[in-house]
């Protein structure tokens, strides 16, 4: 097992519609042998979409993780000193947590065990899924990959003719990237062609 005896956070922001792509991957974690501690912003909480109720998808997590969701910023910031992560998985960030995480904004429950486990300069991985990625967020997208200890799993433009501007991270490599930022690296291509996944 790949990640046998790893403590992951795993944060999710309030992409809905990447949810179901997203959740078996928590699982995947899990069957490489890590202990996965899941953290949820405000919107995912508090948001009934198309995509389904936040509860119901926060209660599946818990499901499949058998731990309760850290859902406030209370909870979230002892993942620093007294329960360190070996990393703290992101996905899916939307732009907006991802310009407040670039400029060093911790208003959520993620985004503070995000700094907690970055203050341990242990590896965080994010999963964007962003409308703006080749739009405003572009500068932040840039910020976040020259900053140490902080890895992508591999993105792309998920639909360049309707949504050019729009990124979303392969999902399935998720657990690859986990492995390699514990390991210090970045797994490569990081760019790639999303819209040939489908």
């Amino acid at each position: 097992m790949k990640l046998a005896g790893k403590k992951v956070g795993f944060g999710i922001t309030g992409s809905h519609c990447t949810y179901e792509e997203v959740v078996p991957e928590i699982q995947k974690l899990i069957d490489e042998g890590a202990e996965v501690i899941p953290v949820v912003t405000y919107s995912v909480k508090n948001t009934i979409t198309r995509f389904g109720n936040g509860l119901d998808w926060i209660a599946k997590v818990e499901e499949i993780t058998g731990k309760k969701a850290i859902d406030s910023i209370v909870g979230a910031e002892p993942l620093g000193p007294k329960t360190p992560l070996d990393c703290m998985v992101i996905s899916p960030m939307t732009g907006a947590s991802m310009s407040k995480f670039a400029n060093a904004q911790s208003d959520s429950p993620v985004l503070m065990a995000a700094k907690a486990t970055l203050r341990n300069l242990k590896p965080i991985v994010i999963g964007v899924s962003t409308n703006d990625g080749l739009g405003l967020n572009g500068i932040n997208i840039m910020r976040l990959m020259a900053t140490k200890n902080i890895y992508f799993i591999p993105f792309g433009q998920d639909d360049p003719m309707k949504k050019p501007n729009s990124l979303v991270a392969r999902m399935s490599s998720l657990v690859d990237t986990v492995v390699a930022a514990i390991e210090g690296r970045q797994l490569q291509p990081v760019l790639i062609e999303k819209f040939l996944d489908k």
